[in-house]
């Protein structure tokens, strides 16, 4: 049995002096459920060719498998934020469990690409339990003298999830049929339900006299369009009455929901955070460090392919020491250790400063070959390891402990937000900078079309250095966006603390 929590107001229960006794083997546990969710993100890309000749799936089909997942877990993180404080944040997790381990079944044994698009979604409803209730497990379980540091662990599982959906989705289509790379979540599942329940304490704050169930569907629906017309638009254009009337939904519901949330006493999202410089720092932050990140692996992974002509696995592998740099910094507990010798603003200030440099180095080097690319790719690493941990430490130190399942949701809608950004963004910087080089005669509806329509080695060529171009072209603005972001954030939280002090 976890030890119980000492309690510290109306149905709340907070972390004793010096944290939860077993809080380090609850933090395995709890990362642990979040790595496999977050593999999910990006385990499928690998079995397209699989699902296309097996299920007969189109390339509509194939998008609906993919978006469904992030698209239905990136409406709900709010919403799942809100229902762990106000149900019980160890509830939330084991029934995110649930949801996920059902849903894995059923996509695993998926007969037909609508079943695999359902399965999918439901999914992704179990991921968004998921991810807004182990962070909100770490702030209630941690004191402040550790917290830095559990969360630089949980934000490493992040990209280790990043880095290893490919790799293990190839590594199972290698030896297994494609539903293998679901039905491997079940084991995982099993091992996380027995150890939630025997370890984790449970937390809760319900507040109010009922919950905001308004503020939940307006959240849910405005978000899920906003997410739809960011995914959408580089694949259908963004002036296609697809993206806009979704963009449109999404801004007038998510306004709908700041006016909603303004009215009521008891509201799911406080929107007195946003007056918090701290809040606002944090938020930017958080942001831009994943707009240059997810921006620039969408781009790499281009570049590596179309340019220097590695196949999708091999492209793979070769962006890994992004992660694997993250990851040892983290681990060294570099990053907790910065933030406590020269504090958060300086810290994300220097994290922030070091992905700009290696978005740059891989702009300026990464033509020339690998070689360049990898600088930039573990100066862009050590960055990333430096500045998210301080930045959702910030983010959930300006959120009440009672709502720390919200301060999750809005820390992972953030990242949602950077990461379909980042591509939008940095991807129509290429297109533009490619559409103005590329030969009139070939013409550029994309990369592979017009080295097929081009004529003769030179022609191709012109086409091959005009996309390069246009790759360095949007590292760059990604570098000079993530630089100027993160003195922002640094500078508001700066003068935060600065008002804070007596």
């Amino acid at each position: 049995m976890a030890a119980p929590l000492a309690t510290s107001g109306p149905g709340d229960t907070l972390k004793p002096s010096g944290g939860h006794p077993q809080r380090w083997l609850i933090l395995g546990v709890i990362c642990l459920a979040q790595l496999v969710v977050l593999i999910d993100n990006t385990v499928l890309s690998v079995a397209i060719p699989s699902l296309t000749r097996e299920l007969d799936a189109s390339t509509s089909d194939i998008q609906w498998m993919i978006n469904a997942y992030s698209l239905v877990q990136s409406g709900l993180l709010l919403t799942a934020g809100n229902a762990a404080d106000r149900y019980g944040r160890k509830k939330m997790l084991l029934s995110g469990l649930v949801v996920f381990g059902v849903g894995s079944l059923a996509a695993g044994l998926a007969q037909t690409s609508d079943q695999l698009i359902a399965a999918r979604a439901g999914m992704g409803v179990g991921g968004a339990l998921l991810l807004t209730t182990t962070l909100a497990v770490v702030v209630q379980i941690f004191d402040d003298n550790e917290r830095i540091k559990a969360i630089g662990i949980w934000s490493t599982v992040s990209s280790l999830g990043f880095a290893c959906g490919p790799l293990l989705g190839g590594f199972m289509l290698d030896h297994f049929w494609w539903g293998a790379i679901f039905l491997v979540n079940l084991p995982v599942v099993a091992l996380g339900l027995f150890a939630v329940a025997a370890l984790v304490p449970e937390s809760k704050n319900p507040q109010g006299d009922r919950p905001d169930l308004a503020g939940a569907v307006l959240s849910t629906i405005g978000m899920t369009a906003v997410v739809y017309a960011i995914i959408s638009g580089p694949d259908h254009g963004w002036v296609s009455p697809e993206v806009l009337i979704a963009a449109v939904i999404g801004i007038a519901v998510l306004g709908a929901f700041v006016l909603w949330e303004l009215r009521i006493p008891y509201p799911m999202l406080d929107m007195h955070f946003f007056r918090n410089r701290r809040f606002v720092g944090a938020v930017a932050g958080a942001i831009l460090v994943a707009f240059g990140m997810t921006g620039s692996l969408f781009l790499l992974t281009q570049h590596l392919q179309f340019v220097l002509g590695y196949d999708p696995l091999d492209a793979g592998l070769r962006t890994a020491p992004l992660a694997l740099a993250v990851v040892l910094v983290n681990l060294s507990g570099a990053g907790a250790r910065l933030v406590l010798k020269i504090g958060t603003p300086a810290a994300i200030a220097v994290g922030m400063t070091l992905v700009s440099a290696g978005l740059a180095a891989i702009a300026l080097l990464g033509s020339g070959g690998y070689g360049g690319m990898l600088l930039g790719l573990v100066v862009m690493g050590t960055g990333v390891a430096l500045s998210m941990p301080a930045m959702a430490n910030a983010i959930m130190s300006a959120i009440p402990p009672e709502k720390a399942g919200v301060g999750a949701g809005i820390n992972g809608t953030l990242a949602e937000f950077g990461n379909g950004l980042g591509v939008a963004v940095l991807g129509a910087v290429l297109n533009a900078r490619f559409t103005a080089l590329v030969p009139a005669a070939v013409g550029a509806a994309s990369l592979p079309a017009a080295l097929a329509a081009a004529d003769g080695e030179a022609e191709r060529a012109a086409v091959a250095d005009a996309f390069a171009s246009g790759l360095e072209t949007s590292q760059l603005v990604g570098a000079v966006a993530v630089l100027l972001g993160g003195l922002l954030a640094a500078l508001l939280l700066w003068r935060a603390e600065r008002r804070d002090v007596p």
